[in-house]
């Protein structure tokens, strides 16, 4: 029986499973902390090899996925940056093969989410999607055709277009669309304008207070403002909203009325939660896996 490990790496969990593909069975999971070392992507290529030979107990693995976060060069094999694991021009998919017995493909972790949305989830039977998580940053998998455009790792870059407020990010610009929409920006904002700390951006959905209604407000503004930019340049069929964020408070709903008051041409999208929560990036670096796995095999 052909089995796939996936691993979705993150800037404090690493994800791993394997899976029988065809029926997409997994038989495997694990989860732990990111490794830290010195030398930081060498620490995370050796946990990797950790732990798929860890999994191994489900049986043979035929090839391995693993995507990671950041601006990630898929052709080249290099993560050229991530903040969250201390990577600059780190080349992860050199590091894996070192490490690994089987073949490995190498990927990015928005991206493979958006392919999982796409093949399992809320984007499925559209052809042009956009798939775009809002947690701590914001980010966009971009479908085209069913394919994914990367542009080398630096297309989806949606957090950092310019909504028009007067705020400086973190990348060195004013106007980031994260800086006030994130899931992180949203209890920050309000925890500087109220005073009162919260646990997160939900406790913000669901408080009944000013400050609260004016921070999810600009928020839902930012990320309708966002979005039409993103619909005028590749107009998706659907645009598939990933976190949190969008269980509580009725934001989905309300970031799809004031999209659709902008528009005037374009073509509305179907806007919907994502389905496939946490597991997105684990199934999309399994379907990379797979899409590898054929091309070794191929006569």
């Amino acid at each position: 029986m052909t089995l796939l490990a996936a691993v979705d790496v993150g800037g404090t969990t690493v994800k791993a499973a394997v899976y029988e593909p065809g029926r997409w069975t997994k038989r495997a999971e694990l989860r732990r902390p990111t490794a830290r070392g010195a030398d930081p992507a060498k620490a995370v290529a050796d946990q990797v090899r950790t732990l798929i030979g860890q999994l191994q107990h489900a049986g043979p693995i035929a090839a391995a996925g693993v995507v990671v976060p950041g601006v990630v060069d898929e052709a080249a094999g290099v993560a050229r940056f991530a903040a969250n694991l201390g990577w600059r021009d780190a080349p992860v998919r050199e590091l894996l093969a070192e490490r690994l017995p089987m073949p490995v493909a190498f990927g990015h972790d928005v991206t493979a989410g958006g392919l999982a949305e796409h093949r399992f989830g809320a984007a499925r039977g559209f052809a042009d999607a956009a798939f775009v998580p809002v947690g701590t940053g914001i980010a966009a998998a971009l479908l085209i055709g069913g394919r994914p455009h990367r542009a080398a790792g630096q297309a989806g870059e949606l957090g950092h277009v310019d909504v028009g407020h007067g705020h400086r990010c973190g990348c060195g610009a004013t106007g980031c669309l994260e800086v006030v929409a994130s899931a992180g920006a949203i209890a920050r904002r309000y925890t500087e304008r109220s005073g009162r700390a919260v646990a997160g951006a939900r406790e913000v959905l669901e408080a009944d207070d000013d400050v609260a209604r004016e921070v999810v407000e600009e928020a839902v503004t930012a990320l309708a403002t966002g979005l039409r930019l993103l619909v005028t340049l590749i107009a998706p069929e659907v645009v598939v909203l990933g976190g949190g964020l969008f269980e509580a408070g009725g934001l989905l709903e309300r970031v799809d009325r004031r999209l659709a008051g902008s528009l005037v041409f374009q073509r509305r999208p179907v806007l919907r939660r994502a389905e496939l929560g946490d597991e997105a990036g684990c199934l999309g670096a399994g379907l990379l896996a797979a899409e590898l796995l054929e091309r070794v095999v191929a006569p």
